[in-house]
């Protein structure tokens, strides 16, 4: 347990004010009981993972932050159903490698992807083609809710069907429900080729995207019928700054910490970005982004990003 945890650490922006109490779980019981203290003092509490897809504000997070990261992970391999129960705290790059090694096919496109499974599962994460609903069978959880009005907790098992899952949702977004491992279902295939689109799309990552930066990865969510960094490129808006915080000049829906970027400098280039396609095309765009946290003392946190609670991070 941690008191008045810097949240920049635990982000890959880099940014963030104290989170009053972190705790990095290594178990589901400690999950368990980390939610239950919370609930009995009536503290507010959130779920996090590598904090990959996460802005923290600048004043920080009031209340318990439970961290469901690398210690919950761990992977029980069904050799004859070509499936693996995963934990929820693995790192999805990690995941797609050891099955790479395995030559399963079905999550090439996870290579390189920060963050962990539970994020995925939560959020429905995919690229170049493959979403993780590809390859779910069923998650396991506990029922958060339950936890928050003292009642003792118990697991249960989520079908593809109960998840809901659609481009970046999933009924695990609706909070009541904290994911702690799933089953997938991959395919055999032949080891060259996997390891080949494994690079493959390694390489694009390295062409497209600003890795060199901090950064949450895409910032927007794509609108239907739309491509957002094309939009924001053609808006005349890469290489905008507000602070340390910029538009990517590799790829325009990506906003990177340039060095020293706070949240605010974040939310207010991210509401200029808005703004900007909205009167040049007529779309609203979203944040990809989960954001949380409060705002500082000294900040006017008002923008319409800033208030948006996208979903849960990787």
């Amino acid at each position: 347990m941690v008191c008045g945890a810097p949240m920049a650490t635990y982000t890959s922006f880099g940014i963030g004010g104290p989170a009053d109490v972190l705790v990095d779980a290594a178990s589901v019981g400690e999950v368990v009981e980390s939610l239950a203290a919370a609930a009995r003092l009536r503290v507010p509490s959130q779920i996090i993972g590598l904090g990959t897809n996460l802005l923290v504000r600048d004043g920080g997070i009031r209340g318990l932050v439970v961290r469901v990261g690398p210690r919950m992970g761990g992977l029980e391999w069904d050799d004859e159903a070509t499936a693996v129960v995963a934990g929820a705290g693995i790192p999805l790059a990690e995941l797609s490698a050891a099955l790479g090694r395995r030559s399963w096919t079905g999550l090439e496109w996870a290579e390189g992807i920060p963050g962990t499974l539970g994020g995925a599962l939560v959020m429905n994460a995919g690229a170049y083609g493959g979403e993780i609903s590809d390859v779910v069978e069923w998650v396991e959880v506990i029922e958060a809710v339950a936890v928050v009005e003292g009642q003792v907790p118990s697991t249960t098992v989520l079908s593809l069907a109960d998840l809901g899952y659609s481009y970046r949702r999933s009924a695990l977004q609706q909070g009541r429900h904290v994911a702690l491992r799933a089953r997938l279902r991959l395919a055999r295939g032949d080891a060259a080729e996997i390891g080949t689109r494994m690079a493959e799309f390694a390489a694009r990552r390295r062409d497209r995207q600003p890795l060199e930066y901090p950064s949450a990865g895409s910032f927007f969510m794509r609108p239907s019928g739309h491509y957002v960094g094309p939009m924001i490129e053609e808006c005349g808006l890469k290489g905008l700054r507000v602070g340390g915080a910029e538009v990517s000049e590799k790829h325009a829906n990506f906003i990177i910490n340039t060095g020293g970027a706070t949240a605010a400098d974040v939310l207010a280039l991210a509401e200029l970005v808005r703004r900007a396609v909205h009167e040049r095309y007529g779309v609203d765009l979203h944040p990809e982004v989960r954001i949380l946290g409060e705002p500082s003392s000294s900040d006017t946190d008002t923008s319409d990003a800033s208030r948006s609670e996208a979903s849960p991070e990787l």
